[in-house]
């Protein structure tokens, strides 16, 4: 009911209406004439509460009245118009001027219309069908959400011109509106008038008043959701009574409470009539009740807030006694239930009589004879009759008085009807008499009478009534104490008669024959006993059925009346009952959607979802640095001084992981563990692993966990050798201290982590390591933790600067991210809260203050779900008693199944910590499914921690095919087996204990979790719960691309701007600021639109499709009937719309319509909405739904797949919302501020505030300086004097975000730390056959025997080098030519495709033999001393020495600096006295010593201090050598500390970013000055220079092991042989090449990589000449004049070996051994980052930006030029010889040097020094010349002996422009060349660091 006096009474006396009515009502035909009621008071305003009404604003808004009351009312009050002045013009459509004002007449003229004016049509009573054009003010018109219009009027007559009305009731005189009732502009301005496309003047959208914009005539078959609450948005209490309206009635709630409740005066008023009960359960009517609690954005809804103050202006009637309007619920929540059976009635049995009837001062005390209930009621009449008692005595109930409900509701609303005249008589007013108890009852009748099948009975309703008859009745004594402006009332007739007590039944019976029975009266003379008696046996007796309400009546003549109203009417259980009836046998099980691109077809020629897959244990790149920094952290305490770990001893690895006692979690666990294979990988099971076996690595921290321990104690005692790794998963859970337990000692699961964990056995045991994990760590990081914050390990970030650090295929989506989403900019906004929910809660509980907000709020939901669940199923009515959130949520779980041929769905988690009320929930639920006969439709679970997984055995089966298991007893142990399967997860259990959840989750509703007492690690451990991975591939935001909401393909059209909105549920402003997001609903004055897909998919169900009528349509062009515009939604949804310019339609659609006949108006009123499966309740749809299937491809894609693109949505509670949301001065989340965790405290409150910015690091550090443990902490008595001793050595910490990984992080750190501790046993090695073995030179001709242990001197120098690159390291380099080689491109058919070049090279785990080279991490007590342990010297102890000598080519002295150890010191030699470094010793030619290798071995490297292989003492075989690492001076410190007993010797400075070639050419310079130095030391004690040994061994930091062929050549003919390879000591190797014959004059030898595919021919020829790599013996005497180029980075290797043989020197590979290398990941060239100079922030650059144009404003890289120069070249050469490419018989000549211009280019390398060895170019011609950094060697004449391709290309390369030109001219090069001056480029250097220029020209 809208204002307080809308519906005034007419000037027809109230009795005569009355008698009318009834004679009408006898001589109709119709069966139920309109009650008189009606016509008086009950006008369609019921839409609007009293109390929205009394908190309005708007003047004339309070004044709202029914439209086109006078065409249907049988009594119109007359309005007493002005009269029209004489000769004006009266014909209504026309001004009183006569101009024409219609639109159908003047539509098409122009119409001038002031600025600031809009065009509006007038609705005139007399013209229906016409619409009268008006100009008006729009600022005196409201905006779209119903507000800001201003009071009053301003109008222009559009038809004679004439301005300035500032009365609407002038203007309306003007336009002849001729109205009966008082003229108001919202009655009469009904739609704005818009311009289409023709120019045309046609009706728009409709003006949109507040609330009123829907409001329509009510007739008799109204639905409930067009008559009382339109939105389902709306949750609020209106609806009706509860099933059990009092905690006084609730067998299960304490006396006290019951008994307070019962004599609570103020009964929630809108609490109207409920329904029964059925099996204890609650009705649709009292969830309609519960449900229909408004925003707290609002005022108030049905009158659900409190209205404290007193009215605003003109709201007469208000009475400063009159109860609080908050007292609004039917008291459905009741306390009762939580311990309730599911089919127990709700016994009231062990409740004394006074508890259910309430105490002595109560009302419902009752008085005289009682009344028996029958035995049986609720089986026979299936509900609960609910009794209210009305006036006088109310008998006492005895017997089965379980199956009765007794309310005092409508007593106390008569009682307050009663106190309306003392409102005015505190004015000084003479006694103004009550409304009557007679006519109180009379009107009662009426309103219940007139009340449809569907409608509910609201308290609310009854009070306005009563208000207004009274009012009417003694409205001239009222008016004069009115404090509004006067009013035109109608002339009121003298006093009304009042009804007698014996006019009563005879009325009330009158009243009632016209209902066919739906009102019973029961007339009784002695007491209301008897008619209850009466009542109970008619009941009994069945002859009720078609009645709703009873109501009783004792009059007798000399006393007041006794009354009371009894609803037999089922409810909610019972309309379940109902439509379960009506549907047996019609429920269509055919759910299957139409297929969709994802789906295939099985054998059988169904349709089949493709896209389900559980992912089984996959480690991620996150997982795996995790893993790696925990092993670090193991290596660090290894290697620190304290001895706490020696991973040397341990020769294998053991673990037990504790976990919650959550039987879900430990499943989960063994789950990972299972599929991880660490259990095999380990060595701990064999192949057939039973889950026996698998649980013995498992604990659950409960009450068996101790016997386990024991176990694991026992074995870590009886294993030294074995590493034990104690993992405590979910770490913060029970942190309880074991000594000060609040329970007995004897309750083992209290303080069991700290009785175990912390037991002395495992802090004392020299291998145990103990690792918690969790994802809240700060319990852990007080200022007595036992874990050093140096072991804590954090979950890294995935972004540093911008950069993505590990690239993932997935994005994690936590607690930072959903917080985002609800940012200004951000279209999805993740985390929610339900302000309908909110509100009722409120209200309830400042109604109920003794109920727990945990009952009162879990009640609510379960409510909101049930009625949700009906809705969907076509009970459309229900819509109005649920949330839009929850209604969304339903509507998308129960559509998803259809929307997947295999029916895949969405996961729906419900948290419910308090487990009993858990367990309610659940029956609640279920039972709720099972009679909508949804129980193959979704699956709705109990989680309990302590119990299994329990689902039915239809899901089973699905499952068991989806996940394609055969195991006839397989059961879902673990949520995140249930993917796919649409259910409602009931999570109880007071803390999440580490559970994780499916991919199919898409709801988190977490609105029920308790947010009274806050700490952060509650609260995000319950928002982890929706914690999610989401495929990185989709934009998030964009990432449900026209999935609106995943629910019903209606939706798709019902908005335009799909791509703008996508996956959201509000409007923009919504998206914007959740905050203020606002619910729209038909009692909410705030809002009548609201562009939310979600309230439009919530209110058109599939089964029941919507209406709206025409101006809707017109306000909505998407929403039209016509099926062509319908069509086009497809593009148009793609199109942006203007956001200004949204609209949509508005969420409750025109109750005028819904309340249309169906059959009759299909064709006016109907808009299809396409929809791609018809509607699977045949009886609930008002109509077939549509042909039309444009969206079938679209919509029915399988919800789960969508759903695993998209994170999950949460709902909070308001409170824990705007903690989460709200930020502090920094930006910090304010819930990062709470007190971490419940069993610390904060040291101080003078503390610093954390900041955004802290690291989870620094946040540690913050929390160990300020928070103590409180006294039940198992860390609070970890206290010493000594700071470090508190940390125990073997503890370490691993923290991460929710659900992201860390299980599966920490069973791969437990396989990385087993594969560490058998490195000494296995290793990576390359595993690559050679390549470009096809181009290998055939000969007949065999040179040595294959069993020849050396290389013959003279043979060998017959061998031809051979050009190409065999090495498989080198596959994407050139290829050298040769004139040996006529090369085809089919020859060189790359081995490797393009894009398998950057692929991953092939590997072997290889056993170690013991003869392999080691990295820091080998410990053994052979190696001590090696290793520099040794006693006789000091750890670290050794002396930094200079060496300078000069160089001629460098132009300057070269200083350099060995670091050399004590106990090396004998290999140098000293000068005496000072000590200074004079030389290297080396050995002579002719030594022999069995333990010496004479060969000095050089080591560069850059970036391995930990993993490069420098450890040769096994390698060595114990023998003694000369080891040097080269290593880089910015590098020199790391790798003393980890190599403190090698020689180091350390590159200058400048050559900190140089390549390996640097390294390479000191090597090569400094050991021949140091071989000059010895030979003129040596010579003076008699030795020949020759004599000194000259060769050096230079070796990468990669070689592992190396391996000898052995060939047996006993066989009958010479060509045969066997062979056999097998892994020697390097010794062995070094010994035998250092020994052979004229070794001296070789210049280089080397050996093959090995391979595991080398065949017998590459051993068929044991020596090679050809190209050597990796590990060399260097002859630094022969090559005195061949120079390693200090500028390379990449090939210098293959440039040397070059240079070597056009040198004459010989190059000898030894084909019978091989080197082994390892794959080591870090290092080496990967240590070079090409980058910006400018930017810090690394971001990718592609090596086409490596070189520019000189003096070009290009990004400068931070590099050096010679690395731009060659990735370029590698990459890109071909632009600059693009006759090259793949031209094999035409290469490109290169001189002096080798570059790699890329695998699809070939070189031809010449030498321009005299006397050099060159391949014979005659008949070679070239494509291109390549001359690099050219010496004067180099002379035109020189080039001019080569022949190039017309059009080849030139590149010329050097140090600056000026040289580039020099080089041009001294070559002689423009004789032949052309050149542009665009053709000359630089590498991408800033000047100061010296670019190399090129300039290019073509061949003339």
């Amino acid at each position: 009911m809208g204002n307080s006096y809308a519906g005034q009474l007419k000037t027809t006396r109230f009795e005569e209406v009355l008698h009318n009515s009834i004679e009408a009502s006898l001589r109709s035909n119709n069966l139920v004439p309109r009650p008189i009621f009606s016509q008086l008071y009950l006008e369609a305003e019921q839409q609007l509460s009293s109390l929205e009404a009394g908190s309005r604003a708007d003047n004339e808004e309070e004044e709202e009245e029914e439209e086109e009351e006078g065409s249907e009312s049988s009594s119109p009050v007359s309005y007493q118009m002005k009269p029209p002045p004489e000769g004006c013009c009266t014909t209504d459509g026309f001004c009183q001027a006569g101009k024409d004002l219609r639109l159908v007449s003047i539509s098409n003229e122009h119409i001038e219309v002031p600025s600031g004016f809009l065009l509006v049509g007038a609705k005139s009573p007399n013209l229906p069908d016409h619409l009268l054009v008006c100009a008006v003010d729009k600022r005196f018109l409201p905006d779209d959400n119903g507000r800001n219009a201003l009071l009053g009027f301003s109008g222009n007559c559009v038809g004679c011109g004439k301005k300035g009305f500032c009365y609407f009731t002038e203007f309306s005189n003007h336009i002849n509106l001729k109205l009966t009732t008082q003229p108001k502009k919202q009655k009469h301005l009904k739609y704005y008038l818009v311009r289409n496309a023709q120019g045309a003047l046609t009706k728009g959208s409709v003006i949109c008043w507040k609330g009123a914009e829907f409001r329509g005539r009510q007739s008799s078959s109204s639905t409930c959701s067009s008559t009382l609450f339109q939105l389902p948005e709306s949750s609020g209490l209106s609806g009706s009574m509860s099933s059990e309206p009092l905690p006084a009635a609730n067998p299960n709630t304490p006396a006290g409470t019951q008994q307070t409740a019962a004599g609570i005066d103020h009964i929630p008023s809108t609490a109207a009539f409920s329904s029964a009960v059925y099996n204890g359960k609650e009705s649709p009517k009292q969830q309609l009740a519960k449900n229909n609690l408004s925003a707290l954005t609002r005022p108030s809804v049905l009158g659900t807030l409190t209205n404290s103050g007193p009215p605003k202006k003109r709201h007469k009637g208000w009475s400063p006694e009159s109860p609080s309007s908050t007292e609004t619920w039917n008291l459905q929540l009741n306390p009762q239930v939580p311990n309730r059976i599911k089919n127990d009635g709700g016994s009231l049995s062990s409740l004394p009589h006074s508890a259910l009837v309430g105490p002595a001062s109560s009302p419902m005390v009752g008085s005289g004879e009682p009344v028996s209930v029958p035995d049986n009621l609720l089986k026979i009449c299936k509900a609960k009759p609910v009794i209210f008692k009305g006036h006088g005595n109310f008998p006492y109930l005895c017997g089965n008085i379980n199956d009765v409900i007794v309310s005092p509701l409508l007593y106390t609303c008569y009682r307050n009807s009663q106190s309306l005249s003392r409102a005015y008589e505190q004015y000084g007013a003479s006694t103004i008499q009550p409304i009557s108890e007679e006519m109180q009852l009379l009107l009662t009748v009426y309103y219940l009478v007139q009340l449809a099948s569907d409608q509910v009975p609201l308290i609310e309703d009854l009070e306005q009534i009563f208000m207004r008859s009274w009012r009417e009745s003694h409205l001239s004594e009222i008016r004069q104490y009115q404090q509004a402006i006067p009013q035109s009332f109608p002339q009121v007739p003298s006093q009304i008669a009042p009804v007698t007590s014996a006019q009563l039944p005879w009325l009330a019976g009158l009243a009632a024959s016209s209902c066919n029975d739906s009102v019973h009266i029961i007339e009784c003379s002695y007491s209301l006993a008897e008619g209850l008696s009466e009542m109970f046996k008619l009941l009994i007796e069945g002859k009720l059925i078609k009645t709703n309400y009873v109501v009783i009546i004792c009059a007798g003549r000399n006393r007041a009346i006794d009354s009371c109203i009894v609803i037999t009417e089922g409810d909610i259980d019972l309309l379940l009952e109902k439509f379960y009836q009506e549907n047996q046998g019609h429920i269509s099980s055919s759910l299957s959607a139409s297929v969709n691109k994802s789906t295939a077809l099985n054998g059988t020629g169904a349709a089949v979802c493709t896209s389900y897959e559980i992912e089984r244990h996959q480690i991620r790149p996150f997982q795996l640095a995790v893993a790696q920094k925990l092993l670090s952290h193991i290596c660090s305490i290894a290697d620190s001084s304290t001895q706490n770990l020696d991973l040397g001893s341990f020769e294998k690895i053991d673990f037990l992981i504790c976990v919650p006692p959550s039987e879900v979690t430990y499943q989960q666990t063994l789950f990972h563990l299972w599929h991880s294979g660490i259990l095999l990988e380990l060595g701990l099971e064999k192949e057939h692993l039973t889950k026996q076996r698998v649980e013995q690595y498992v604990m659950k921290l409960d009450a068996d966990a101790q016997i386990k321990f024991k176990v694991f104690l026992q074995n870590s005692m009886q294993n030294p050798h074995t590493l034990f790794v104690l993992i405590h998963d979910h770490a913060h859970w029970d942190l309880m201290s074991a000594m000060h337990s609040l329970y007995p000692q004897t309750e083992l699961s209290t303080g069991l982590v700290d009785r175990l964990l912390n037991c002395r056995e495992v802090k004392e045991a020299p291998n145990i390591v103990t690792l918690h994990v969790t994802s809240f760590p700060y319990a852990l990081q007080t200022q007595h933790t036992h874990i050093s914050p140096y072991n804590e390990i954090h979950w890294p970030s995935s972004y540093s600067n911008g950069v993505d650090l590990y690239h993932e295929n997935k994005k994690y989506f936590g607690l930072s991210e959903f917080i985002e989403s609800t940012l200004s900019g951000h279209s999805i906004p993740l985390l929610r809260y339900d302000s309908s929910f909110e509100a009722m809660v409120m209200a309830l509980g400042k109604r109920f203050p003794r109920l727990h907000s945990a009952v009162i709020r879990t009640f609510v939901l379960i409510q909101h779900y049930s009625a949700a669940m009906m809705a969907v199923c076509g009970l459309s009515q229900m819509k109005n008693y649920t949330s839009v959130e929850t209604l969304e949520i339903t509507q998308n779980l129960i559509n998803s199944s259809r929307q997947c041929p295999s029916g895949h769905g969405l996961m729906v988690v419900l948290r419910i910590p308090c487990t009993p009320l858990a367990a309610v929930a659940y029956e609640r639920l279920y039972n709720v499914r099972e009679r909508l006969a949804l129980e193959d439709n979704f699956e709705i679970i109990l989680g309990n921690p302590n119990s299994g997984i329990t689902i039915g055995k239809h899901f089973v089966e699905q499952l068991k095919v989806w996940q394609k298991i055969e195991d006839v007893d397989w059961r879902p142990q673990t949520y995140l087996e249930l993917e796919g399967l649409p259910c409602i997860l009931i999570f109880s259990g007071m803390d999440p204990q580490g559970e994780s959840l499916p991919r199919s989750l898409r709801y988190c509703d977490l609105r029920l979790i308790n947010s009274s007492s806050l700490v952060r690690t509650t609260l995000e451990q319950e928002l982890g719960l929706a914690a999610y991975f989401v495929s990185s591939e989709v934009h998030t935001e964009k990432a449900v691309m026209n999935d609106v909401l995943e629910s019903d393909p209606e939706k798709l059209s019902s908005t335009d701007n799909e791509d703008e909105e996508i996956a959201t549920e509000g409007s923009t402003s919504e998206k914007r600021s959740p905050m203020k997001r606002e619910r729209s609903h038909s009692h909410d004055s705030a809002s009548s639109s609201l562009s939310s897909k979600a309230s439009i998919t919530a209110f058109c169900s599939e089964s029941s499709p919507p209406f709206v009528t025409a101006g809707d349509t017109a306000k909505s062009p998407h929403l039209s009937n016509s099926t062509e515009e319908t069509t086009n939604n497809h593009e148009r949804q793609k199109q942006k719309v203007d956001k200004g310019a949204q609209t949509t339609v508005s969420k409750h659609l025109s109750p005028v319509t819904e309340q249309l006949d169906t059959k009759q108006n299909i064709k006016t009123a109907q808009v299809s909405i396409t929809s791609s499966s018809s509607s699977p309740f045949s009886s609930s749809s008002s109509f077939s739904a549509p042909t039309h299937n444009s969206f079938i491809l679209q919509t029915s894609q399988c919800s789960m797949t969508k759903a695993s693109k998209q994170p999950p949505i949460v709902f909070l509670p308001k409170l824990v919302y705007d903690i989460i949301t709200s930020t502090d001065s920094s930006g910090l989340p304010k819930s990062s501020s709470l007190l971490p965790y419940h069993s610390v405290m904060w040291a101080s409150s003078f503390r610093p505030l954390m900041s955004k910015m802290m690291t989870c690091t620094e946040q540690s550090l913050y929390y160990r300086q300020w928070t103590v443990p409180k006294p039940t902490h198992m860390d609070y008595n970890n206290r010493n004097e000594g700071r470090m001793d508190t940390f125990h050595p073997r503890r370490l910490l691993l923290s991460g975000p929710p659900q992201i990984g860390k299980t599966g992080a920490y069973l791969q750190f437990l396989s990385i730390l087993s594969r560490m501790l058998i490195r000494l046993t296995e290793v990576d090695v390359y595993d690559e056959e050679e390549i470009n073995i096809n181009l290998k030179e055939e000969s007949d001709q065999c040179y040595h025997q294959p069993g020849d242990a050396w290389p013959d001197l003279e043979t060998f120098k017959k061998i031809p080098f051979n050009y190409t690159i065999h090495d498989p390291k080198y596959e994407d380099a050139s290829l050298i030519c040769s004139k040996l080689q006529t090369i085809n491109s089919e020859d060189r058919s790359m081995s490797r495709r393009q894009e398998d070049m950057y692929t991953r090279r092939q590997t072997t785990r290889m056993r170690l033999s013991k003869y392999a080279a080691y990295n820091t991490y080998h410990h053994c007590e052979q190696c001590h001393q090696y290793m520099g342990f040794n006693p006789r010297y000091q750890l670290y102890e050794s002396t930094l020495h200079a060496f300078a000598f000069s160089y001629s080519m460098l132009g300057e002295e070269i200083q350099l600096h060995f670091i050399i150890p004590k106990s090396k010191e004998h290999h140098f030699v000293f000068s005496q006295p000072g000590r200074q470094l004079e030389s290297m010793r080396l050995p002579l030619v002719t030594d022999k010593n069995e333990d010496y290798i004479k060969s000095p071995t050089f080591t560069p490297t850059t970036g391995r201090h930990e993993h490069g292989l420098f450890n040769l003492y096994h390698a060595m075989d114990g023998a003694s050598h000369l080891h040097v690492l080269v290593v880089k001076e910015y590098e020199m410190a790391i790798y003393k500390k980890y190599w403190p007993n090698h020689i180091m010797l350390v590159l200058p400075s400048i050559f900190n970013s140089a390549g390996v070639g640097a390294a390479h050419f000191l090597i090569k310079e400094l050991s021949y000055h140091n071989l000059e130095l010895e030979r003129n030391r040596q010579e003076e004690l008699g030795i020949k220079p020759q004599d000194i040994w000259p060769f050096i061994v230079i070796s990468d930091d990669s070689c592992v092991m190396w391996n000898a062929v052995e060939v047996d050549c006993s066989g009958d003919r010479k060509s045969d042989y066997t062979w056999t390879e097998r892994n020697v000591s390097l010794k062995q190797i070094l010994q035998r090449i250092e020994a052979t014959p004229n070794v001296t004059h070789y210049a280089l030898i080397g050996m093959r990589k090995w391979s595991s595919k080398a065949n017998s021919t590459e051993f068929k020829e044991p020596f090679s000449c050809c190209h050597v790599h990796d590990f060399i013996m260097l002859n630094v005497d022969l090559t005195q004049n061949v120079q390693y180029n200090q500028n390379r980075f990449t090939c210098d290797d293959v440039d040397f070996n070059l240079r070597v043989h056009s040198a004459g020197l010989l190059i000898c590979r030894f084909n019978h051994f091989s080197v082994m290398k390892k794959q080591i990941a870090v290092g080496g060239q990967r240590s070079f980052h090409i980058k910006s100079k400018v930017s810090d922030t690394p971001v990718s650059i592609s090596p086409a930006q490596y070189i520019c144009a000189p003096d070009s404003k290009h990004t400068f890289l931070a590099a050096p030029a010679q690395l731009l120069l060659e990735k370029y070249l590698q990459y890109h050469s071909h632009r600059f010889f693009p006759l090259s490419l793949k031209n094999y018989s035409h290469p490109v000549l290169s001189v002096d040097c080798y570059l790699n211009l890329g695998p699809q280019i070939a070189v031809c390398y010449v030498s321009s020094r005299p006397h050099s060895l060159n391949i014979s170019s005659s008949g070679l011609t070239f494509s291109g010349l390549l001359l690099y950094l050219c010496d004067s060697f180099v002379v035109a004449s020189f080039l001019k002996k080569f022949h190039f391709l017309k059009g080849a290309t030139l590149c010329v390369i050097c140090q600056d422009r000026n040289s580039l030109r020099q080089t041009v001219v001294r070559l002689e090069l423009e004789d032949e060349w052309q050149f542009r001056l665009r053709d000359e480029f630089q590498t991408a250097n800033a000047k100061e660091d010296r670019p190399l220029f090129f300039l290019t020209g073509r061949h003339i």
